[in-house]
């Protein structure tokens, strides 16, 4: 069996797992947690692009690769929703995480991150017990793959009817049978209430780590890491690197 190349996205209490071979899409599964996740293609897949941070800061926020895209994404950073600090993503109550959130970086901590943070802790408590998950897991924002794959940010939300159009134009500029893969991936979600943006989002991240045109990147090119060890990068995938202000 070829090794499988996975765009995985967290919505909603559930994950959508979407998975490509070097010849192509594959399949697709609604999962019910990263350690599902893993269980499922552990023997398997050669790469695992997730949507959830992996690296977090313990007294500094944002971290590094999140203020590198904030200046590629142009209107669309909004996108971006920056990853509380380990110890407040841990926190049960958004008081309390917000208090430790300011408390460790001067900044506050938004509503929409903590609703992140269950999915986001356990991501990381999963990365920093499974070493041998760590070099197969990677992070990837959906809206810097768009950027990517575009040569420009997006003009519109994922959430309107533009920016759907948008985005599957996109993917199909990029792969011709992204259009039929969609459709695809949006039928095996049946029974399951997934988002129509994470369909997108999980073959935008299974085109991404999939060998295809250009090359597998990181955003910092040469990514820090966290105090477990954990690199704080985003992946995508262009010719050349991403610079702000510059095409791909």
């Amino acid at each position: 069996m070829s090794d499988y190349y996975v765009g995985a996205v967290a919505r909603g209490g559930v994950w959508l797992a979407v998975a490509y071979t070097d010849e192509g899409y594959d399949h697709a599964a609604v999962l019910d947690g990263v350690g599902e996740l893993w269980t499922r293609y552990e023997e398997t897949a050669e790469r695992v692009a997730v949507d959830v941070p992996i690296g977090l800061e313990s007294t500094t926020a944002p971290r590094p690769n999140e203020a590198a895209a904030v200046e590629l994404l142009g209107e669309r950073r909004e996108a971006l929703i920056p990853a509380p600090v380990r110890e407040a993503a841990r926190k049960q109550r958004y008081r309390a995480a917000a208090r430790v959130h300011e408390r460790k970086t001067g900044r506050s901590l938004s509503q929409t991150a903590f609703e992140r943070a269950r999915v986001i802790a356990g991501v990381d408590e999963f990365l920093t017990t499974i070493d041998e998950a760590r070099p197969m897991f990677v992070e990837a924002l959906p809206e810097l793959c768009y950027r990517a794959f575009a040569g420009e940010p997006l003009s519109y939300p994922p959430s309107v009817a533009a920016g759907y159009a948008e985005r599957m134009r996109v993917l199909a500029c990029f792969d011709r049978d992204a259009p039929p893969t969609v459709q695809s991936v949006a039928e095996a979600t049946e029974g399951h209430e997934v988002p129509i943006p994470a369909v997108l989002d999980g073959v935008a991240l299974g085109l991404t780590v999939r060998p295809g045109p250009g090359d597998l990147r990181s955003l910092p090119a040469d990514p820090p890491t966290d105090e477990k060890g954990l690199p704080m990068q985003y992946v995508y995938r262009s010719e050349t690197p991403l610079t702000a202000g510059e095409t791909a």
